[in-house]
């Protein structure tokens, strides 16, 4: 199989709602090309992109989530420093903070596959694999997306929440991937509206701060070989 082309960027720390907004923007772009040929029966090629980024302190709720798993009113968001977002994502509340790696595939599955679970098992695969390398044994846990410790016992923890949109097979929203997260944050909410397990980091694991680029770096590797791209800057 041809690598696929795709660019990749690394945003930085970037406000939640300008990050939305440069995502829609691209998506919006990609799904234009999409439509065009469909229209014009032309065959211009869909670019694809990922995004890797760091949000301050923001909770986000999917559309079919529960506003009542946040647990602050408006002064209690004031107090923790953070935002609150509708977004038009799947899944429930999560967290976004420092030292958690947002990752923003806006793929034409075109390109790849036309399969939305493929492609979340896909992803979750990366982060597998990313955990691995540090000795890290993940999984997945039956009736949940995402990444997960020892998911087969009442330990349980999630180390990586996923929730993501589709539109004519065009990707975007993604994953938070907990490396040096403040899991004090998760503490205002009931994540993913799961109020029976635990989350978790790879600090937290590991008993030490992580390198951040050196963790994207191997995340990078293992969703470029998992869905054959060819990663450009």
């Amino acid at each position: 199989m041809q690598n696929k082309i795709v660019q990749f960027t690394d945003w930085g720390l970037v406000d939640y709602q300008e990050a939305w907004d440069r995502q829609e923007k691209v998506f919006a772009e990609t799904l234009a090309i999409k439509h065009d040929n469909r229209v014009n029966d032309t065959k211009n090629p869909t670019p694809n992109h990922l995004i890797f980024t760091e949000h301050p302190h923001v909770y986000t709720l999917g559309k079919s989530g529960h506003p009542e798993y946040l647990l602050l009113d408006e002064e209690g968001l004031k107090e923790k420093d953070a935002k609150f977002y509708k977004i038009n994502r799947g899944g429930d509340i999560t967290y976004h903070g420092p030292g958690q790696i947002v990752g923003y595939p806006i793929l034409d599955l075109d390109n790849f596959f036309t399969d939305i679970h493929l492609y979340l098992r896909t992803l979750e695969e990366a982060i597998i694999l990313t955990l691995a390398d540090y000795g890290i044994q993940a999984g997945r846990y039956d009736g949940f997306t995402g990444v997960w410790l020892d998911a087969d016992n009442d330990k349980a923890r999630k180390i990586c929440a996923m929730g993501v949109r589709a539109s004519r097979w065009v990707t975007m929203h993604g994953f938070a991937f907990n490396v040096n997260a403040d899991l004090n944050y998760f503490g205002n909410i009931i994540p993913c509206g799961i109020d029976d397990k635990d989350v978790t980091s790879m600090e937290r694991e590991l008993g030490y701060r992580l390198d951040m680029d050196e963790v994207k770096a191997k995340l990078k590797k293992h969703i470029a070989a998992l869905f054959h791209m060819e990663l450009t800057d």
